[in-house]
C-alpha cells in the first residue's frame, strides 16, 4: 500500500481476515480484528470510505439439515458490531455482498465511514473463484487492498480474482499483509546465521515442503510434537501408542539422510512426557523417547529435550517456530511448549530475530504471555507455511507487479 496516497472521496475495498471465534453471537477473540485496525485507520486518515469484506467459517461445508446456510451462526453482523466498539468511526453492516442494497450502501458511503459486507463464503462463487462474483465486489470501490495474509494461499474471488478488476495503481497490500511478507522474506532471504527452525505439530506430512526448504536455509532443525514420533519409529524406536504416520516412515528417513548430506543439524527429542490416555488427568511419567511402553503415548517433550533445544535456541541469530512441542492445551503436557516459548523470547531479547507462525504456535505464545517479546507473530498458518516453502501465493501474485 502506498502510504502517501490520498484517498479523499475514494471508496476502498479491503479484504480483511475477520474469521474470528464467536459464542452466543459475540466475538470471543478479536485478535484478527485488532490486527486489521492500522490499515483501516490509515485509509480513513487519508480520506477514504472503507468497505470491508471477509469470510467466516465454512458455511458451504456446514449446511443445516435442510441444506440451507447457517446464516444466524456465521453472519458477520456480530463482527461488525464488535468492530464498532474498537473504532471511532461509523460502522455500517449490509447483510449481503452483491445486489442493489449493497450497491446503494456503498455508493452512499461517506469519507470516514466503514461498511462491512456479509460473509463472502455465503456465496458458492467465493471459493470457486467466480469472476462474476469478483467483478460485482470490485464494482463497489475505486481501489482494492488485500490485508488478509491468512487467506492469501487461496485463489478465491475476494482474495485473488477481485484484484484482476483493478489496475496496478489501484490495488495493493494492507499494512498487515506487507508486514507478513517482509518478515517472512527476512527469514528466506536475509536471515542472520545461525538460523534455528523449531517444528512441531502432529504430522510430518504437513511439514514435508517446509522441511525440504529448510535444508537450504537452516543450520539446525528442532523437531518436536507428535511428528517427532514418526522420526523415532523410522529409526527403529519404540513409540507405544503415540501418533505415528506409518506411511511416512520412508519420508522421515529421507529427511534425516538429506540433513546429514547437507550438514544441517536435525535434532529429535531425547525424552518424552508420556501418558496412559489422551486426557489431562491421565497417569504420566517421563521416559526415553525411543522406549515408550505399549499402552502409553508421548504427549510432550521431556526436560532433557527442553534443555537441549533451549541450548540450540540460545545460539541462534534467526529463529523460525511453527508448531507446538506437545499437547499444550492440557496443562500436564504444556511445559515443553511453554519452555521453548521462553527460550525463543529470551534469545529474541538478546538480539535474535524470531518469526512465529501457525495457529497453535501463536496460541502457545499468547498463552505464555510472551507475545510482546517475539519479533513477529504471523496471522497466517497455511499461508505462512506455503510462502516459506517457496510457493507462489495467489493472493500475493494478484497484487505484485512481477506476479
Amino acid at each position: 500500500m502506498n502510504t502517501s496516497r490520498d484517498y479523499t472521496d475514494q471508496r476502498v475495498l479491503v479484504r480483511v481476515d475477520f474469521n474470528v471465534p464467536l459464542a452466543d453471537g459475540r466475538v470471543t477473540d478479536d485478535t484478527r480484528i485488532r490486527k486489521a485496525l492500522p490499515t483501516i485507520e490509515h485509509l480513513i486518515e487519508r480520506g477514504a470510505a472503507v468497505i470491508l469484506m471477509s469470510h467466516l467459517g465454512r458455511p458451504q461445508k456446514q449446511r443445516l439439515p435442510d441444506g440451507s446456510i447457517d446464516v444466524a451462526r456465521l453472519s458477520l453482523r456480530p463482527v461488525a458490531d464488535h468492530l464498532a466498539t474498537l473504532v471511532s468511526h461509523p460502522v455500517r453492516f449490509v447483510p449481503d455482498c452483491t445486489g442493489y442494497e449493497v450497491q446503494t450502501a456503498a455508493a452512499s458511503l461517506k469519507q470516514g465511514e466503514i461498511l462491512v459486507l456479509e460473509n463472502t463464503r455465503f456465496y458458492a462463487g467465493e471459493e470457486k473463484g467466480d469472476p462474476e462474483f469478483a467483478r460485482q465486489l470490485a464494482d463497489l470501490a475505486d481501489h482494492f487492498i488485500n490485508d488478509a495474509f491468512g487467506t492469501a494461499h487461496r485463489a478465491h474471488a475476494s482474495t485473488t480474482i477481485v484484484a484482476d478488476y483493478f489496475d496496478q495503481q489501484h490495488k495493493g497490500f494492507g499494512l498487515l499483509m506487507q508486514a507478513e511478507l517482509e518478515n517472512a522474506e527476512q527469514v528466506l532471504n536475509e536471515a542472520e546465521r545461525p538460523l534455528v527452525a523449531i517444528l512441531g505439530g502432529a504430522k510430518v506430512s504437513d511439514k514435508i515442503g517446509l522441511l525440504s526448504r529448510l535444508m537450504d536455509l537452516a543450520d539446525h532443525i528442532l523437531v518436536g510434537g507428535a511428528m517427532a514420533f514418526t522420526f523415532v519409529r523410522a529409526q527403529g524406536g519404540q513409540t507405544g501408542k503415540s501418533l505415528v504416520e506409518e506411511d511416512k516412515l520412508d519420508v522421515a528417513r529421507d529427511i534425516v539422510t538429506a540433513a546429514e548430506a547437507q550438514g544441517v543439524g536435525l535434532h529429535l527429542p531425547s525424552d518424552a512426557v508420556i501418558a496412559d490416555a489422551f486426557a489431562a488427568d491421565a497417569a504420566t511419567r517421563t521416559c526415553e523417547i525411543n522406549a515408550i511402553p505399549d499402552g502409553w503415548m508421548g504427549l510432550d517433550i521431556g526436560p532433557r529435550s527442553v534443555a537441549s533445544f533451549s541450548d540450540h535456541i540460545a545460539g541462534a541469530r534467526t529463529i523460525l517456530w511453527n508448531g507446538p512441542m506437545g499437547v499444550f492445551e492440557m496443562e500436564p503436557f504444556a511445559r515443553g511448549t511453554l519452555a521453548i516459548a521462553r527460550a525463543v523470547a529470551s534469545q529474541t531479547q538478546a538480539g535474535a530475530f524470531s518469526l512465529v507462525g501457525g495457529g497453535d504456535s501463536v496460541a502457545a505464545i499468547n498463552q505464555s504471555g510472551l507475545a510482546d517479546q517475539i519479533s513477529f507473530i504471523s496471522t497466517g498458518g497455511g499461508a505462512m507455511l506455503e510462502f516459506l516453502e517457496g510457493k507462489v501465493l495467489p493472493g500475493v501474485a494478484a497484487i505484485r507487479d512481477d506476479a
